[in-house]
């Protein structure tokens, strides 16, 4: 091979050294450090008197937000404990003492918080980390104890925010997980294992995680930064040191970190503490449809393209959907301009409405666009624990269990006596009774009142996907 030009070498090594000298121009600006590809800060050899890249400083700053939030209570019928507790795993991890035979039916847990208001004492963890518990107690950074007191939980979010006496606290500052993207890194801050203030780094690995829990509403990040039992309720932040979820799970059947961390996305959170703050409870409302994945089989026969959004398979009688014209086969694509890629996002997003919202609904039918709006309602309390004197309403429903439906659409039938007045008259079981004398029945309430006195019934029920009307006489 012949020897390189001298001058064209020359001139190379000049290019590369001005090449190292903007890259490190670069970095020294005062911006977010420079990260490796390990999730640290990197730099190529300092200079002996130039800083050392670190993310301290903002550990520093961030650190006293998250507390340490131990818990005490007791094991009984109606107050089991979290099976995290039950498991032989958690007295290794912890070295808590567990209900045993022969001793007093107590636990006690630990898990992490982030300090959300310091004026007011606000303070986030999970709605598991103080489950059942009698006694919490608040440990901040610089070691001072703190009585905390609930003040709302949301099982399905799995969010619960407590409150101490506000003591010269640290807030954390809130981000926007809308803006993460898989690939930015974050720092997990908790107290796994009982040790506080453990920091560990990593990257957004995925963000929309969902069916971990098919009763939640789940929009999880996930996240390679360490996350180990203990770290529930801590802080996942951005290099900036914003709050942009709150670990919550791990997937791992050992119990302990193996890389696949979960953590609910802020804007989640800001959403349900509002109303935590102004009712101790989530007031969410119906939308009224049952929605279906979109495969690539079924858009190519519904002539979609592209295979996103929620088929929607069912539209509840006298819902929201059914009064904005919402039908079977159409395709939601979008509530209030977000974008749904699947029947999860509307979960989610009806979710988090309340009750009185207003919704604008993207569908997709006959290959064509269109928008509607709808209110969102509030579903009708469950009766079905209740027993319902049928009798009580009119003797022609002699015989037949009903119970009020979730949704707030109308009377279940629960069982047909065989024999009975109901049976008669060819009600069955599992009919949902939807009107009666053409008037619209969202309750057992409703149920009564139209049919109060009356010698003549025509009852419109739901039988499957089928409507039926039953006259009695």
């Amino acid at each position: 091979m012949q020897p390189m030009n001298q001058g064209v070498a020359n001139g190379r090594r000049a290019l590369a050294a001005l090449a190292i000298l903007a890259a490190t121009a670069t970095y020294a600006a005062p911006t977010a450090p420079a990260i490796s590809a390990a999730g640290t800060p990197a730099q190529a050899t300092p200079a002996d008197d130039a800083p050392m890249p670190s993310l301290a400083p903002m550990i520093k700053r961030v650190a006293p937000a998250v507390v340490n939030v131990a818990t005490r209570g007791s094991i009984t019928e109606s107050n089991p404990v979290n099976p995290l507790l039950a498991d032989p795993a958690f007295d290794r991890f912890f070295d808590v003492p567990q209900a045993r035979a022969g001793h007093s039916p107590q636990f006690q847990s630990a898990g992490s918080g982030v300090i959300l208001d310091a004026r007011k004492g606000y303070i986030l963890t999970n709605a598991h980390v103080i489950e059942n518990a009698s006694e919490i107690t608040v440990t901040l950074a610089d070691g001072r104890d703190l009585k905390a007191e609930v003040v709302g939980i949301d099982e399905s979010t799995d969010i619960a925010l407590i409150k101490v006496r506000p003591l010269k606290l640290t807030q954390i500052t809130l981000g926007q997980s809308a803006k993460l993207e898989v690939g930015d890194f974050v720092v997990a801050i908790g107290n796994p294992f009982g040790l506080r203030n453990s920091v560990t780094s990593g990257i957004v690995s995925g963000l929309g995680r969902n069916n971990l829990d098919q009763d939640g509403f789940e929009d999880f990040i996930q996240t390679d930064a360490a996350i180990n039992p203990g770290n529930s309720g801590g802080a996942l932040v951005n290099l900036r040191g914003e709050l942009v979820g709150l670990a919550t799970a791990i997937l791992a059947r050992s119990g302990g970190n193996i890389g696949i961390g979960f953590a609910i996305p802020v804007d989640m959170v800001r959403s349900i503490t509002d109303q935590l703050v102004q009712f101790g409870s989530v007031k969410r409302g119906l939308l009224g449809v049952d929605t279906y994945p979109v495969s690539p089989d079924i858009a190519q026969a519904l002539g979609l393209i592209g295979a996103e959004g929620a088929l929607v398979t069912q539209v509840l009688l006298g819902s929201p959907a059914e009064q904005a014209g919402i039908r079977s086969g159409d395709v939601i694509v979008s509530l209030n301009n977000v974008a749904v890629a699947a029947p999860a996002d509307v979960r989610n997003a009806v979710g988090l409405l309340r009750v009185g919202d207003a919704v604008d609904i993207g569908l997709l039918r006959d290959g064509r666009t269109r928008h509607v709006q709808t209110v969102i309602a509030a579903p009708a309390q469950s009766a079905a624990s209740a027993p319902i004197q049928p009798g009580e309403i009119n003797p022609a429903l002699e015989g037949a269990t009903l119970a009020e439906t979730a949704g707030g659409i109308g009377v279940m039938v629960r069982n047909v006596d065989s024999g009975s007045p109901a049976a008669a008259a060819g009600i069955r079981s599992e009919d949902v009774i939807v009107a009666v004398n053409q008037s619209r029945v969202a309750n057992v309430q409703q149920l009564r009142e139209r049919s109060a006195g009356l010698a003549t019934l025509v009852i419109e029920v739901q039988r499957g996907k089928s409507i039926v009307l039953i006259p009695i006489q």
